[in-house]
């Protein structure tokens, strides 16, 4: 990556981390992804070939405000996010106003306009439908997939179901004990990436 992406992407990844909701106090059910761990991650992430920039079709299967998508737009073809909570997408729209504000204050590009987020069960037909009929990208034609743990069993099994082979699921969360899911196969020489990514490719 140049240095302005570089500079781009942490400021970004500094943003959103300290607007992060956690184990404790109202929102304690909530996780969100530290998205400098993200960027530590990309050094391998890119070289490895699991993100190839302006290629990549991205899906956050459980995208929350929409942080990874955020993240990840500067770097991919589509940067496609599903979650079921409404209210947790509503914020969206409000801090990335604010983002951009501050890209701008810093001269550093806003987000491109790549990104798609829908309100919706990430296992309903219904809402692939919908993500089909917006990005006109199936299901199928997605590259990588992502979650943070939760319904990383479900999930997975939606992938083995759907997914093209070679496409990867990246579970954000994961430390010693790697999972195991029928029909992937853990890429065990990049995971635990920096100690809590685990990435699996369909087979």
């Amino acid at each position: 990556m140049d240095k302005r992406l570089t500079e781009t992407l942490r400021h970004v990844a500094e943003f959103y981390d300290a607007r992060k909701v956690g184990d404790v106090g109202p929102l304690g059910f909530r996780r969100s992804t530290d998205l400098m761990t993200l960027l530590k991650c990309l050094n391998r992430l890119i070289p490895e070939g699991v993100v190839r920039p302006g290629e990549t079709r991205f899906l956050d299967l459980g995208c929350a405000d929409g942080r990874v998508n955020v993240f990840l737009s500067y770097l991919v073809r589509i940067s496609a996010g599903i979650e079921l909570d409404e209210w947790t997408l509503d914020e969206y729209g409000s801090l990335k106003f604010e983002l951009e504000n501050e890209l701008n204050q810093s001269g550093l590009p806003a987000p491109p306009a790549n990104i798609y987020l829908f309100h919706g069960d990430s296992m309903d037909d219904r809402t692939h439908r919908q993500v089909l009929d917006e990005t006109h990208t199936s299901l199928e034609a997605f590259d990588l997939f992502y979650t943070y743990l939760v319904m990383h069993d479900e999930f997975a099994r939606l992938i083995q179901r759907h997914a093209k082979p070679g496409a990867v699921f990246m579970v954000y969360g994961l430390k010693k004990i790697m999972p195991a899911y029928d029909g992937l196969r853990l890429l065990d020489q990049l995971s635990p990436m920096e100690g809590i990514l685990a990435l699996y490719v369909k087979e």
